[in-house]
């Protein structure tokens, strides 16, 4: 079959490789659409230290079941489907009390690291256990479903808050996360949504899909617009999806006494912490990883139009054209958001 491998830091080759085989549990998917995801960007370097070459990246896919294992009876081939990009073994403590995005020996498609290695879906075929596939929808197209996987990152982060409805929130960072969650925390009851970024075209994608109010970070004494828009008091709840020590603190400023903080980005392994801020506002910081079974909802928000991806698709290619994107992506040049690739 044909893939993208990371034969090297910073190469990516469209080549042939060996199909992969599957186990008793496991199910062969054909790919229909696999996007791009930012720590595939970060990652080609090797400064991420998880995508160890060679390695076929990829986890944000949909396409159609080619075969089942023997032991696989709820899925057929024909099925059209959808699959969590974190695989989970399904007995350690975390994933008996349902936090398996914390599992013991969790893998991920596309990442190759000390721990593990595991090919993902920049390929014609990708094989999966049977307990993280997802049926789709009826009229969900597949670059659509890959959104699934972005999308529950999203949620997830926005369920750890717990929300209560008629709060404010704040989003730092309007790329992928940062948008979806502005959506996500509209469907789950704030009534006020603030987006911080510094590029004006994110920000006017942000106010389309259900911001109240946008701040470009880098022209305004952002403390005092946010004293501005919320009476000084700061907003109930806030996001942070860029992951760097600058939107950290910020985030951490934007709430009010008693406010909660969904830390999602990651970028940078370390962050000072305002100390002193948290400790005398009492302020609760989320660590946010991944997702822990919210891809039937997120399928059906999607599928009912609760949850827009339209505007953040930014392209769809052949995955044979993936070196080329991902060179542009990289370099900031262009104002993308997902390119989904089609093998």
């Amino acid at each position: 079959m044909k893939a993208l491998v990371l034969t090297e830091y910073n190469r990516l080759q469209y080549m042939e490789v060996p199909e992969p085989s599957i186990g008793p549990e496991d199910v062969l998917v054909e790919v229909k659409a696999c996007g791009i995801c930012g720590s595939d960007v970060h990652g080609i370097d090797g400064s991420t230290g998880r995508r160890m070459p060679p390695i076929i990246m990829g986890h944000e896919a949909a396409g159609v079941v080619a075969a089942v294992g023997v032991a696989v009876a709820e899925l057929q081939p024909g099925d059209r489907v959808t699959f969590d990009s974190m695989i989970s073994c399904g007995r350690c403590q975390y994933c008996r009390r349902g936090a398996n995005n914390l599992c013991d020996r969790r893998q991920v498609l596309g990442v190759s690291c000390a721990e593990f290695r595991r090919d993902g879906a920049f390929a014609q075929l990708v094989a999966v256990p049977q307990h993280i596939v997802y049926p789709l929808p009826q009229g969900l197209s597949f670059e659509q479903a890959a959104m699934a996987e972005p999308l529950s990152v999203a949620v997830h982060a926005v369920n750890r808050l717990r929300l209560r409805l008629g709060e404010t929130a704040a989003v730092f960072g309007a790329g992928i996360i940062g948008l979806l969650a502005i959506q996500a925390l509209r469907v789950a009851g704030c009534t006020r949504i603030i987006a911080v970024d510094i590029r004006q075209q994110r920000l006017e994608t942000a106010r389309r899909l259900g911001a109240d109010h946008v701040i470009a970070a880098q022209d305004v004494d952002l403390r005092a617009a946010l004293d501005q828009l919320t009476g000084g008091r700061g907003v109930d709840v806030a996001v942070e999806a860029v992951g760097v020590p600058q939107t950290v603190a910020q985030a951490i400023h934007s709430v009010r006494k008693g406010g909660r903080v969904a830390l999602v980005g990651n970028v940078s392994p370390q962050a000072a912490l305002p100390l002193q801020a948290a400790v005398t506002r009492e302020l609760t910081l989320l660590g946010c990883c991944a997702s822990a079974g919210e891809y039937p909802e997120c399928l059906e928000m999607i599928a009912a139009g609760r949850i827009d991806v339209a505007p953040l698709l930014s392209a769809v290619a052949p995955l044979a054209e993936g070196p080329q994107w991902f060179q542009l992506l990289r370099s900031g040049q262009e104002n993308l958001l997902k390119v989904v690739l089609v093998p």
